[in-house]
């Protein structure tokens, strides 16, 4: 899977290269069990001539939660959520997301993406328990669908097929609790031959079967910077405000 560039330069379209081969979905990773991820969201952004993919996560039956970086709200764009694309073995189905309500934390890469009709018959994804926050050290599981092979000299190619399976990795927290500007606060995960692709932005960074992050982008060349991740405990009251938890 090809590996995440800077969500810039994606967004604009513009060719990356890297001396490292990125024929790979996620770097080190490996297909997820049947049984994990099944609140895994396939989010599309399309104009009629462009697309893009990202991930996201069901966090109630109405409410996706994802990156600000994967909601189009140009016109002329439409964004289209794909629920249970895990495992491949269901049924899958797809809602259009319309604007309102698209709820986004001003500033900051994390949005809130409501369905028109709640999703009922998929597994929702639990908001961490911030009485335990992450530490350097502990292991989150990213994962995410992405591009398989590049062009020459490693450029980025344009979507043309999905990979056959979801595809999880363990990754380790680097960093916490680190402020960055035009994205929110964000912690670090890295792991040696272990990183992220295009596609796998807005995906859930998941512990102990909770959601403690939300995949936001990675550096330049594969392998060589740790990925950076929405802290989603510095947003969990915000979420569960805004979402009808409380």
């Amino acid at each position: 899977m090809a590996l995440l560039k800077v969500l810039l330069l994606l967004g604009l379209g513009i060719s990356v290269n890297s001396g490292v081969s990125l024929q790979k979905r996620i770097i080190g990773g490996q297909n997820c069990h049947v049984n994990e991820r099944l609140y895994h969201v396939r989010l599309e952004s399309h104009n009629g001539t462009h697309m893009t993919r990202c991930g996201g996560s069901l966090i109630r039956p109405e409410w996706i939660l994802t990156s600000s970086h994967c909601y189009n709200s140009e016109p002329g764009w439409t964004n289209t959520a794909f629920l249970k694309v895990h495992p491949r073995t269901v049924i899958q189905y797809h809602q259009v997301i319309r604007d309102p309500p698209v709820i986004s934390y001003p500033g900051h890469d994390i949005i809130l993406l409501k369905l028109q009709t709640p999703a009922r018959d998929v597994p929702i994804v639990r908001l961490p328990d911030c009485r335990r926050r992450l530490h350097i050290g502990d292991i989150v599981q990213l994962a995410g669908e992405g591009a398989t092979t590049t062009g020459p000299n490693n450029q980025r190619l344009p979507i043309i097929a999905l990979p056959a399976q979801l595809q999880c990795v363990d990754i380790i927290v680097a960093k916490v609790s680190v402020l960055m500007p035009a994205y929110g606060r964000v912690f670090y995960a890295s792991a040696p031959n272990k990183d992220i692709c295009y596609e796998d932005v807005g995906g859930a960074a998941v512990h102990n079967g909770m959601i403690y992050g939300v995949i936001s982008f990675g550096g330049p060349d594969a392998c060589q910077r740790p990925v950076a991740i929405m802290d989603v405990c510095e947003y969990k009251d915000w979420i569960r405000r805004r979402a009808g938890f409380l």
